[in-house]
């Protein structure tokens, strides 16, 4: 679920959040624009709080010990575009966005947003919000002074919080709730609540760190389309992570792709499904992952156990080690007559409308994702047909796509 970061304003006075350092950048003037058009937007509109570009150059994070976490890391995030940076845990998607939001210092690079360079500038100077997977909402405030909470540390005039907060629980559905403490709402509600407390300050930039990863299979599946309706929406800067290649797929306009501090792929989420870069992204995106098996490329095409597979004119000389990739929708499979490949079905696994059949060769275990057929049974010996147009060559020894 959903939480803000604070940091301690100073040590003159503990109980003074510096809310503003992050999750309170939004500029304090606000107007409320033609009442008709931002309905019909779905959004509310603050002057100054126009989305901004974001440009990482070359952006690296190099800790004392050596580690680098991030390496050279670099996009151009246009107005508006909602950016998914996803990869295994410990890839740097998180480190990422933390030296975006001023709380992990830059080693390397150069980090601007909009026109300025913020590589130093803290947290409360960036314009950006940010928001966790704990909502951290405060138990002895309503969901009103929640929302309110940061506006008033920056001395809003109390008329235009009113407005303000109104105006976001409105396009939330969460009125009804402003006048509950969070022990009284659900955790959805109090993640509606903790959003909406980004949303009234009107951020240049929204950093979302794996907010979903707390949620059960449903309510995830409700918030994912909540947020791309909220995106559409506010049309704001949004930099999203999570280890999730579905919320990946369903939400980003492009998806950012690490492993081990380094970007594998940039790109709209079916650029990555139909044509991964290297055999890591081709096995990350997709469930079930990508079938990767050894296999040389010969004049024929490409030649594995049992099976020679045309090619079309690419990357590559003959006699070289790669790896053939099929995606597990991509094959069909019959337990009588003829197929490209021979199989023993192992495991299989119902899942309502499809099933996911694991099937025994000698080059691997194959994965076939069948739909409106009977599956077979473990122990059946199956023939498993490929289609040939979507076959994935990666050379075997950099992975990279040929």
């Amino acid at each position: 679920m959903f939480a803000e970061c604070h940091f301690r304003a100073g040590r003159g006075n503990p109980r003074a959040w510096a809310h503003g350092n992050i999750a309170d950048g939004g500029s304090t003037e606000y107007q409320r624009g033609d009442a008709a058009r931002a309905r019909g937007r779905g959004c509310c509109t603050w002057k100054g709080a126009a989305v901004a570009r974001v440009e990482l150059d070359g952006v690296g994070k190099r800790y004392p010990n050596g580690f680098e976490a991030v390496q050279a890391f670099s996009i151009d995030i246009q107005p508006g575009e909602f950016i998914v940076l996803v990869g295994p845990s410990g890839c740097g998607k998180s480190t990422t966005l933390r030296m975006v939001a001023g709380l992990e210092s830059i080693s390397t690079g150069e980090l601007r947003i909009g026109d300025r360079r913020v590589n130093e500038a803290p947290p409360k100077d960036r314009d950006v919000a940010m928001v966790f997977q704990s909502y951290a909402l405060y138990p002895h405030m309503t969901a009103f002074e929640n929302m309110a909470f940061g506006l008033k540390l920056k001395k809003v005039p109390a008329a235009e919080i009113d407005r303000r907060v109104r105006e976001v629980a409105a396009q939330l559905d969460i009125t009804e709730l402003l006048d509950r403490k969070p022990k009284q709402m659900s955790g959805g509600q109090r993640q509606r609540i903790a959003i909406g407390r980004a949303i009234v300050r009107a951020p240049k930039v929204f950093l979302f760190d794996e907010p979903l990863s707390n949620l059960d299979a449903k309510l995830r599946l409700q918030m994912r389309v909540e947020l791309s309706k909220l995106h559409r929406a506010l049309g704001a800067t949004s930099l999203y992570v999570t280890h999730d290649q579905v919320e990946a797929m369903t939400l980003a306009d492009r998806i950012v792709l690490l492993k081990g501090g380094v970007v594998q792929q940039i790109g709209p989420p079916l650029t990555l499904y139909n044509a991964p870069a290297n055999a890591f992204v081709a096995s990350f995106i997709g469930s079930p992952s990508m079938n990767l098996v050894p296999a040389t490329l010969g004049e024929g095409g490409v030649q594995g156990a049992g099976f020679v597979f045309p090619r079309a004119a690419g990357a590559g000389a003959a006699g070289q080690a790669v790896l053939l990739g099929v995606r597990p929708e991509h094959l069909s499979l019959s337990v009588a007559g003829e197929g490209d490949l021979s199989a023993t079905v192992e495991v299989v696994e119902p899942m309502g409308d499809e099933s996911f059949v694991y099937c025994r060769r000698e080059d691997g275990l194959w994965v076939v994702k069948t739909r409106g057929v009977v599956p077979p049974r473990p122990g059946d010996a199956v023939h498993l047909t490929v289609d040939r147009s979507r076959l994935h060559v990666f050379d075997a020894a950099t992975e990279a796509r040929l």
